[in-house]
């Protein structure tokens, strides 16, 4: 997968996945509006978030992502799925432990979607 834009729309599609399974799992912590498309859109916000702030973060972060052998990443995947909640309306978060179970479903879909397609042959 060597063209940029699918592998954007693949990272969308993944965020978008992750907030779904989240949302569906912590239906009291997060909500959406039972829309489809807020889904989407929130997706597509976190996946441009990740692409631009997130390496400020990992940058930032390193001592303790470090000290802690990479935990704290979980911790920066929360930040990132708050501030979309932040930016973005029809997404809503109760709480920063609601966005770092979010952060780690999304994390979980990513990790298998890569997987599958490097299992494929791809690389994703």
């Amino acid at each position: 997968m060597d063209n940029i834009i699918a592998k954007f729309g693949l990272r969308w599609l993944v965020c978008s996945l992750g907030l779904w399974i989240a949302a569906g799992l912590l239906s009291n912590s997060i909500s959406y509006g039972e829309q489809g498309s807020a889904i989407v859109i929130a997706g597509l916000l976190l996946a441009l978030i990740n692409m631009v702030i997130k390496p400020i973060l990992v940058l930032f972060s390193l001592p303790a992502l470090l000290v802690t052998l990479g935990l704290f990443m979980v911790v920066i995947n929360g930040a990132t799925v708050y501030l979309a909640s932040k930016l973005y309306g029809p997404l809503h978060i109760t709480n920063f432990w609601a966005a770092m179970f979010a952060g780690l479903m999304i994390g979980l879909v990513n990790y298998l979607v890569s997987a599958i397609l490097e299992r494929n042959g791809e690389k994703a």
